[in-house]
């Protein structure tokens, strides 16, 4: 199966669970921390400069937000663990993302973001352990690889994979910046949408 990925296009963005759509179409989830580079992932999946709102202000997607590309959904879900909003709105993110899960929906792939410069943070393991938990077929994809040299990144993905407790082939090493691990992504999404 192969998806053109540049035909995607905003469909809709959603601030309680209970407005979600139904769930119709293969749907490729994508959760992260606020600031690990969520929009501009996807922006360079679907070669758009600005289809998902990017910002220098980590905690801009408050919403869960819908792309739809060729046949398949692109779920942008709200970064955790973006400190500076109250505590009330956290939870409503929370809430959000535990409502989306909750859902009966055709879970094909969730990609979860890890910026690949750090150790496994709490709220990143605590994600990790939810999908394993929920048996949820999901990737990792470690973002911000162009911030460190190849040996560096492999060292750091075997590091991380061992701290997630997943296979090294359950991750993708990316780069938003240069195009690295994209195609590869693709593969994994089509991959995922194929067991329809």
């Amino acid at each position: 199966m192969s998806i053109k990925f540049d035909t995607a296009r905003f469909e809709a963005a959603y601030g309680t669970a209970e407005q979600l759509p139904e769930s119709t179409t293969p749907e490729v989830a994508f959760a992260g921390r606020s600031n690990v580079g969520k929009s501009s992932l996807i922006n360079k999946l679907v070669r758009r400069k600005a289809l998902a709102r990017t910002s220098s202000q980590p905690g801009k997607t408050a919403n869960i937000n819908f792309y739809e590309a060729d046949g398949i959904r692109l779920v942008d879900l709200p970064g955790y663990g973006y400190a500076r909003v109250s505590g009330q709105e956290r939870q409503r993110w929370a809430d959000l993302i535990a409502g989306y899960f909750d859902q009966e929906r055709s879970f094909n792939l969730v990609c979860a973001l890890v910026d690949i410069r750090h150790d496994a943070q709490k709220l990143d393991q605590e994600m990790i352990a939810f999908l394993k938990e929920r048996e949820l077929p999901f990737v990792v994809c470690l973002t911000k690889a162009d911030k460190l040299s190849k040996t560096k990144a492999d060292q750091q993905a075997a590091r991380l994979a061992k701290q997630f407790d997943i296979p090294r082939r359950c991750m993708v090493i990316t780069s938003a910046e240069k195009g690295t691990g994209i195609d590869e992504l693709k593969k994994c999404i089509e991959a995922a949408c194929e067991e329809e």
